[in-house]
């Protein structure tokens, strides 16, 4: 499953080469989208590259090749107003209602849904589709939906948050300032953060200092979820 802006590049590519056979520059991809710069597209690309629906030419530059299409496209897609979720898996947009594990009934463990990985440094694309579940002691769901999210990067070491770990998350849509959060940024980028409030902007805090707060606009930042556990493999 593709996001939106994912989508929506995807097909301008394609059309710019069926109708031109050069694919379009970045600012033509920027302006498409209505992006604030490059950087996004560049993210875009690279995230297309990794799920095998386009391909970048070696050796020459603006080349690249559309490899795939989805396989189905929304009915409306282009004229429905899209409001994203970090969760994009299956025919709804929502992470499943937890339920006991099957594994082990009498264990009173919960499965809880595993949505993908997410960065606790760089920001990724965001968290795409359900991968697996895993059993979850109940003292780590409060009330609510779950899902779980497997670590990438180490910008929240100092919070206790290592690359690898799986961080169990609350959905909601607010969070209290201090509170470790997923946050979506510019409806196509997840990133596990501290949320902080500076005046009318937000800042997402990392929890290492090799890394710089981040300070967005109110309106550029949606809460996901709110961490309420940390799961460890050794």
């Amino acid at each position: 499953m593709l996001t939106r802006k994912q989508h929506e590049l995807l097909l301008f590519i394609n059309d710019r080469l069926k109708e031109t056979g050069i694919p379009p520059s970045f600012d033509e991809m920027k302006d498409a989208l209505n992006l604030a710069s490059k950087s996004g597209i560049h993210r875009l690309i690279t995230a297309l590259e990794e799920r095998g629906f386009l391909r970048r030419l070696p050796n020459r530059a603006r080349a690249m090749e559309v490899i795939r299409l989805p396989e189905s496209i929304a009915p409306g897609l282009g004229g429905r107003k899209f409001s994203p979720s970090v969760i994009e898996g299956g025919q709804s947009r929502t992470a499943p209602v937890p339920r006991p594990a099957t594994s082990n009934e009498n264990s009173g463990s919960i499965a809880v849904p595993v949505m993908g990985r997410i960065a606790a440094g760089v920001p990724i694309d965001a968290i795409q589709h359900q991968t697996h579940e895993i059993s979850v002691p109940p003292d780590l769901i409060s009330s609510g939906d779950h899902y779980a999210l497997e670590v990438k990067g180490d910008s929240m070491i100092e919070a206790g948050i290592f690359d690898g770990d799986t961080v169990v998350i609350r959905k909601t849509q607010t969070a209290n300032p201090g509170e470790i959060v997923v946050a979506l940024v510019d409806d196509q980028e997840a990133t596990l953060k501290r949320f902080r409030r500076k005046g009318a902007s937000i800042a997402l805090e990392a929890a290492n200092p090799a890394y710089e707060t981040r300070i967005f606009g109110p309106d550029r930042v949606r809460i996901q979820g709110r961490l309420t556990g940390l799961i460890r493999r050794y």
